[in-house]
């Protein structure tokens, strides 16, 4: 069985080319290799810093981050910000001369980035390579990043195997919009493969649905434990660096996994969001509150989904 490990490459984002070959590109851009057994994919938020949403999507589709810091502004705050509210704990932190120690020491004080091993820019390969797969046990569960039309093939998406294993010919749902989707082939690193289970990266050849109904963000699960609703109440955490105020009725944006939703706080404390589509989640899911017209930090507060 082919293993898998996957990374966001954050920071100076030019380090993933020499990591990988390009592979699909929009405001996320994969790289990937495939070594001994072994696909390492390595993906960058290109459309961030112009929009958050692309640096918490692709931090939330990795297991492992690379961050290459090649100088100190508000966007290598919020990067550090991002992968402490996502709890990103497995990580390799490295840093150009120009970086002033002491200043970075401070801004990753009490985060789960101080714990990351400090390397150098020319052991990032080495040490990427030593990290393991980390799979999720459980039901079916597809985390879809892309879909397309493929003339003579039809509809193709692309993902990850978030959790559990998926085998040619499953039937899965298509959440949150409940289609029954027919998996018809199942492709790893552009080779065929009759099963992928976690944390692989999948190109699925399927049947059942049109591109147009397939967002960035939707799952394909067996049935689980997956609740589709338009209302949720968080254990919320308010980001110390987000100055603004939050009231009822104000508009936001919610991420969870790959989702990003219009929602309106609907009550402050407890915290409680209706949303104006629906929300594929499992309780104790991480969910980000964003504010993307923020002129300073766009990270307003995170917690879990009770």
């Amino acid at each position: 069985m082919t293993k898998s490990v996957n990374f966001v490459v954050l920071g100076d984002q030019n380090v993933a080319a020499s990591l990988g070959k390009k592979g699909t590109a929009t405001d996320m851009i994969m790289y990937d290799k495939k070594e001994s057994g072994v696909i390492r994919t390595y993906t960058t938020p290109s459309g961030f810093p112009d929009k958050v949403q692309p640096l918490l999507q692709t931090i939330n589709l990795a297991e492992y981050v690379i961050f290459h810091i090649d100088k100190l502004d508000k966007f290598v705050g919020e990067q550090i910000i991002a992968l402490d509210m996502l709890q990103k704990k497995n990580g390799l932190l490295s840093h150009t001369y120009d970086v002033d120690e002491n200043t970075l020491h401070t801004m990753i004080k009490n985060t789960v980035l101080a714990d990351y091993p400090k390397i150098s820019l020319d052991k990032i390969k080495e040490e990427s390579d030593k990290l393991e797969q980390i799979s999720k046990d459980g039901t079916a569960r597809v985390v879809i990043d892309h879909c397309f039309d493929v003339k003579g093939v039809g509809t193709v998406i692309l993902g990850k195997v978030e959790q559990g294993k998926i085998k040619q010919y499953d039937t899965l749902k298509l959440l949150p919009a409940g289609i029954d989707v027919l998996i018809k082939s199942i492709q790893m690193h552009d080779d065929p493969a009759e099963e992928a289970v976690s944390p692989g990266r999948v190109g699925l050849a399927v049947k059942g649905v049109t591109p147009d109904q397939v967002g960035r963000g939707d799952l394909l699960c067996a049935p689980g434990s997956e609740i589709v609703s338009t209302e949720i109440e968080l254990s919320f955490t308010k980001s110390p660096f987000y100055k603004g105020d939050i009231a009822p009725n104000q508009m936001c944006l919610i991420n969870v996994g790959l989702q990003i939703k219009p929602a309106k706080f609907a009550s402050i404390n407890p915290l409680k969001l209706i949303l104006e589509k629906p929300l594929v989640h499992n309780k104790g899911d991480v969910c980000v509150i964003l504010k993307p017209e923020s002129t300073s930090i766009r990270l307003l507060g995170s917690g879990p989904i009770k």
